[in-house]
């Protein structure tokens, strides 16, 4: 009985187990991360058109490809994943720009204008927000926007400013991407050297860059997310665990109840009439559900007594095969109750019987005892 209840108690921990490894979890949510993960850098150039609030009223090219205007650029940023959906960054870009303006004569111009810029951006992922977390996506979209300062270091001087942008990211291995972003940024006050604004009002009165930026994006540390457990999924599961566990300890207490019946119930076997009882009587040997393997060592107790005997008086042994019928299909029973009537004659052969003198045979599924779980089994018997 002891071993049963360790066998029961090994049962449920292997349960356990399996339920933690397919845990059923919610779809669209996320437990939150610790400080530390979700976060990355990014490295990228650019190519930055500036429009500044000087230029206005002259008619010049409003191209971004127009060389008096655009120049390349450069930018790194350091940013973090709260959320699946929402995250910060923090972005410099700089290096080169252009001081836009025309001369006297309406003629567009541009000098050189080294710049930096510093901004603090809120971004969106909208793939994960609109479709749900999911890290095998290879392609997302992020908008972001923010505020910050810039500086011109060709004229020394500073300036608040607004961004605005959208990011679009191509998942290329476990914490490495490549990205490419368009933005906006519109500064607050003088930043190419020319003061003014022509009295205009809007767009017109301010110095803005356009830029577009293609560049690496590496993930620092964990970068996924764990979904929520499904609480009632699990208690469900649980459930239908523990009610098959049930299930098997009634049947092992019918079992326990059966070996009780037969040793009280066992007559002596001095006189020949017992013996000759004993031995024409057929013997069981259970199995589990669905099983060719043993279920209880006992019960190869007293085939061992008969195989003792056949051995020492040369006799025919019977081995039959049986399965419930309540399980199972016609022919799955018919070849599982051979297997069993083969496992039980080759332990008496094991056991010292000859196996010529063994007859085996296979009844399929049957119905003969209750409970049922007493159907699964093999019998055995000296036949002469």
């Amino acid at each position: 009985m002891k071993k049963l209840c360790l066998a029961l108690a090994f049962g449920a921990f292997a349960l356990t187990g399996m339920a933690q490894e397919a845990t059923p979890t919610q779809q669209y949510s996320v437990a939150t991360n610790s400080f530390w993960s979700n976060w990355f850098v990014e490295v990228g150039g650019n190519w930055n058109a500036w429009y500044s609030g000087q230029e206005h009223g002259h008619d010049l090219p409003a191209s971004p490809f127009k060389k008096f205007r655009s120049n390349p650029g450069a930018s790194i940023a350091v940013g973090k994943w709260f959320t699946p959906g929402i995250g910060l960054r923090t972005k410099v870009a700089g290096i080169w720009g252009k001081n836009v303006y025309a001369d006297a004569k309406g003629k567009a111009t541009g000098t050189l204008n080294r710049y930096w810029g510093v901004n603090e951006q809120v971004m969106f992922n909208l793939s994960n927000l609109l479709f749900g977390y999911n890290e095998n996506r290879v392609w997302n979209v992020i908008p972001f926007a923010g505020a910050g300062m810039g500086r011109t270091m060709t004229y020394d001087l500073y300036s608040m400013n607004y961004s605005l942008g959208i990011q679009s990211t191509w998942k290329i291995c476990k914490n490495f991407k490549i990205y490419a972003e368009a933005g906006w940024d519109r500064f607050e006050g003088d930043i190419d050297g020319n003061e003014g604004t022509n009295g205009l009002r809007g767009w017109t009165s301010h110095d803005n860059r356009l830029y577009a930026e293609v560049g690496l994006h590496f993930d620092l540390g964990k970068a996924t997310w764990n979904k929520v457990p499904d609480v009632d999924a699990l208690n469900a599961q649980y459930q239908s665990q523990l009610d098959a566990l049930k299930s098997q300890l009634d049947d092992a207490n019918a079992e326990n109840d059966r070996l009780k019946n037969l040793l009280a119930n066992q007559k002596p076997t001095e006189q020949p009439e017992s013996v000759k009882e004993f031995i024409t009587t057929p013997v069981s040997v259970f199995f589990d559900l669905g099983k060719a393997v043993v279920a209880n060592p006992k019960d190869i107790v007293n085939v061992r007594a008969l195989a003792k005997y056949a051995k020492d008086n040369n006799s025919k042994m019977l081995v039959e095969g049986y399965c419930d019928s309540a399980t199972g299909s016609k022919e799955v029973n018919e070849k599982l109750s051979k297997k069993r009537a083969d496992v039980v004659a080759d332990k008496l052969v094991e056991m010292g019987v000859k196996r010529d003198n063994i007859t085996t045979k296979a009844h399929g599924g049957v119905s003969e005892l209750s409970p049922i779980s007493f159907n699964r089994r093999a019998t055995v018997q000296v036949v002469e």
